[in-house]
């Protein structure tokens, strides 16, 4: 409990400081570093563990998530900027929409790189009596994948969400007469998408998923007679 509280905390740090406005490009490297490091952290903390993982291999994959993190978000920001087509209304809501974009291409890349060992190695997959009946290739493509995408649905309202709701409230003439209050209103604004949006990422699929034997490796479906086995996805 301490620890999801503690993610919560951090993540809705991340999350203000994505979306702060005017954002140069050193403090766009340093929020995405901040959060894909986080992400590098949570992915390897969740993965699969059942083939260990060398931590040479871990820092080699790690410094591969942040640098492609860091180059995506910081060339999409330099791309806005020098569309000089562009309005500078339109230039403004497009660089607050840029973080989601950004975050979930990054998300997938870092989910990955950071468990890339599990489509060679495979994972375990289980009978219904938790017998471990092999290690799958097959499985683990379908653990990455639900867990990219538990990635990219997880930042949608929350990347997207405020920088609306904050278009409308920065107009009021309360925040208008009282530009310190736009930070806190920012924070509660970010807190409440986060609070909506975790639990909805999460439960999308389960950490113990399930796939039909037809659908795994041969020597597998010849060791069991259950048509659906379980593995861990990891979160």
């Amino acid at each position: 409990m301490k620890q999801e509280r503690r993610f919560s905390c951090l993540f809705e740090c991340q999350v203000v400081g994505l979306l702060l406005p005017n954002q140069t490009v050193v403090s766009t490297i340093f929020w995405q570093w901040l959060n894909q490091s986080h992400n590098a952290c949570v992915n390897y903390s969740n993965r699969n563990a059942t083939k260990p993982t060398p931590t040479s291999t871990f820092l080699q994959v790690y410094f591969g998530a942040v640098t492609s993190a860091v180059s995506l978000a910081v060339g999409l920001n330099v791309l806005i900027q020098k569309a000089n087509r562009l309005s500078p209304a339109t230039r403004m809501i497009i660089q607050r929409l840029i973080p989601f974009p950004a975050v979930a291409s990054a998300n997938i890349c870092n989910v990955g790189l950071m468990r890339h060992n599990e489509l060679s190695e495979g994972i375990d997959v289980l009978d219904e009596n938790g017998n471990i009946l092999g290690s799958s290739k097959i499985a683990a493509k379908h653990a990455i994948m639900e867990t990219a995408f538990t990635r990219v649905v997880l930042p949608m309202p929350i990347f997207v969400l405020p920088p609306i709701i904050m278009s409308y409230l920065e107009k009021l003439p309360l925040l208008q007469m009282n530009r310190r209050l736009l930070l806190p209103i920012h924070s509660l604004v970010c807190l409440a998408t986060f609070s909506l949006s975790l639990p909805l990422a999460i439960s999308l699929f389960p950490q113990m998923s399930q796939i039909e034997v037809s659908q795994l490796e041969p020597e597998i479906a010849m060791a069991t007679d259950c048509k659906v086995v379980t593995f861990n996805k990891g979160l």
